[in-house]
């Protein structure tokens, strides 16, 4: 049965580029809020007996939570034989331990409440730090589409003489795979992070990579503090200005003005929409959904 991909609202691209990529059906609806903040939805496109698919990539995760989840529970109470969940970012992964007394741990609360409202999962790149894998924390069958390659193509394409800089060694896991990729040298720095705009940056010698053009990689660029910080770095040790590749631009506050201030290009994959997506992870993302369906 063909399938029906339904966008939260503010996710419409998106689902036009699903519904292309897998030949699925645009499927209508309406949400709106009312005056008093309460969410309204309606199902206009029949799913009974036919499996929906909901494209919402989770930044800003309070907008878009609740519209997410009623659409979920009225295409179940209209007959869909399953709901899947698009994500292309997944929020609230970050916090994947205590680290101060009485903190909630809202990677496992959030994966709780989207595993009893979903049918499956897709998303690219979550931030895995401290959990290995999504399945640790989700009980719904999940898949997850990397950007590497999507990465490294626009890299081959576009810089020179590229060395690829993980600002810290939670990004290692995705600079080394796109360094692998690209057949191209890689280092990791050493963040201390003091606060959320404090970060202390720390490397090994960078002398060696003078003339080549640094990349700068992470998967979320948020505040833009330790991508900022580590350009600067960077640059006391004679290396040109890097460019900043974010997997997720989440780009929070004057992040993104800040951060041009620092490279010389700004880019970002196109899982949340904004104008430094210059590169389209889709066809990883339809793969994915399609290993899912299947």
């Amino acid at each position: 049965m063909q399938p029906v991909v339904f966008a939260v609202p503010g996710n419409e691209p998106l689902a036009r580029r699903l519904c292309d990529a897998l030949g699925a059906e645009p499927g209508a609806c309406l949400v709106r809020t009312f005056p008093d903040g309460e969410v309204y939805v309606r199902i206009d496109t029949p799913v009974a007996g036919r499996p929906v698919i909901l494209a919402c990539t989770l930044h800003h995760p309070q907008d878009r939570l609740l519209a997410l989840l009623f659409l979920a529970a009225t295409c179940r109470d209209l007959g869909a034989t399953a709901v899947g969940l698009v994500a292309p970012y997944l929020a609230f992964m970050r916090q994947d331990e205590r680290f101060r007394p009485g903190e909630g741990i809202t990677s496992i609360y959030f994966a709780e409440l989207l595993s009893r409202s979903l049918s499956w999962l897709v998303t690219v790149d979550p931030h895995l730090h401290r959990w290995q894998s999504l399945e640790q924390i989700y009980t719904i069958p999940t898949r997850v589409a990397h950007a590497a390659p999507a990465i490294a193509g626009w890299l081959r394409d576009n810089v020179r003489d590229p060395v690829l800089v993980g600002p810290d060694a939670e990004s290692a896991q995705w600079v080394s795979v796109v360094a692998a990729e690209l057949g191209a040298p890689h280092v990791i720095l050493t963040k201390t992070r003091h606060g959320d705009r404090d970060v202390e940056i720390t490397a090994p010698d960078l002398t060696i990579y003078r003339g080549a053009t640094p990349v700068l990689l992470d998967d979320i660029v948020s505040t833009g503090r330790t991508m900022i910080e580590a350009a600067g770095h960077l640059a006391r040790a004679g290396l040109a200005a890097p460019v900043c590749v974010g997997v997720h631009a989440v780009f929070s506050g004057d992040a993104y003005d800040e951060l041009r201030a620092s490279m010389s290009r700004v880019v970002s994959c196109n899982t949340i929409a904004h104008e430094s997506n210059v590169i389209a992870v889709d066809d990883a993302v339809a793969a994915a959904v399609r290993d899912v369906l299947a």
